[in-house]
């Protein structure tokens, strides 16, 4: 009796649009992929071994890494981002007194639930993807903003304690605790900057400004302790201003991590830095070509 024997099914690998950029496939097979340097570095096939991806603030990873392959976990990065920078576009709102809007206990109800729980859960699973950068920024900011919320809830009567009759002999020593709230926030957003300074120029700008706010309202909260009001209101639209435009970028880095040619019309640039491992990549090339 003769037997036949079926022979499996060949899976193709995923193929993206190529710019000459192609990876062999486990059958031999060559697979197209592409890196768009200046937009989206994800934008590619995940196929065979394919070197190391740029850094990429749609990741939010500063460094170049190398793609975890079969990965179950979807990008986190893009929630914790968009969850930040919504919680951060409402207070700065506040802080710039957008329609005369001067209380801020708006943004507590987002701190909470959006940019603190969402966020930290965002950080939680950038340590599942192996993300250490990211899961330290996304998972401290939402602390942040949980600690924040805090500040901001008369019931857990923090206030109180600097202001009230009997808390203190200087009530205007409340201005001074949030500063120094503010300053820790601002050392620790200096120490991820320095990690940028080779990724991208819309990554690095993100902690830029933010970096900025934080300094801003530290000493907005300073000069209100000092008793110098006018400057005080200055320094706070400042730190608004800034917080503004780092919720903007942020929400510019959350896009570019879900952007791709399966759901967007378009990709947006992140722009290397030319000193960066794929800025100086890209330039050798053009080199060569105009050799």
């Amino acid at each position: 009796m003769a037997t036949h024997e079926t022979t499996p099914p060949v899976e193709k690998d995923d193929v993206a649009h190529t710019t000459g950029h192609t990876a062999t496939g486990p059958n031999g097979a060559q697979a197209a992929a592409r890196y768009d340097y200046g937009g989206n570095p994800l934008f590619h096939a995940h196929a065979g071994n394919e070197g190391r991806l740029p850094a990429f603030g749609g990741e939010f990873q500063p460094g170049l890494y190398r793609p975890t392959e079969h990965r179950k976990f979807a990008n986190p990065a893009p929630l914790g981002l968009s969850a930040f920078a919504l919680t951060t576009f409402v207070l700065s709102c506040v802080n710039l007194g957008a329609r005369g809007v001067s209380t801020p206990n708006i943004a507590v109800p987002l701190a909470f639930g959006y940019g603190g729980l969402v966020q930290l859960l965002a950080g939680m699973w950038e340590m599942a993807v192996g993300n250490t950068f990211g899961a330290t920024a996304l998972s401290s900011y939402g602390g942040f903003w949980i600690a924040y919320g805090i500040l901001l809830t008369p019931n857990w009567g923090l206030h109180d304690v600097y202001v009230k009759a009997g808390g203190t002999s200087d009530p205007n020593q409340w201005n001074s605790v949030l500063g120094f709230f503010l300053t820790g926030w601002f050392i620790f957003t200096t120490i991820l900057l320095l990690c940028t300074l080779r990724s991208t120029v819309m990554f690095f700008m993100l902690f830029f400004t933010l970096d900025l706010a934080f300094l801003m309202l530290a000493c907005s909260d300073y000069a209100a302790n000092n008793g110098a009001a006018s400057s005080s209101k200055t320094l706070q639209k400042a730190g608004g201003g800034f917080g503004m435009l780092a919720a903007f970028l942020a929400w510019y880095n959350a896009f570019a991590g879900i952007a791709d040619t399966s759901n967007s019309f378009f990709i947006i640039p992140v722009f290397h830095f030319p000193w960066s491992d794929k800025g100086r990549e890209a330039r050798v090339k053009t080199e060569r070509e105009t050799a």
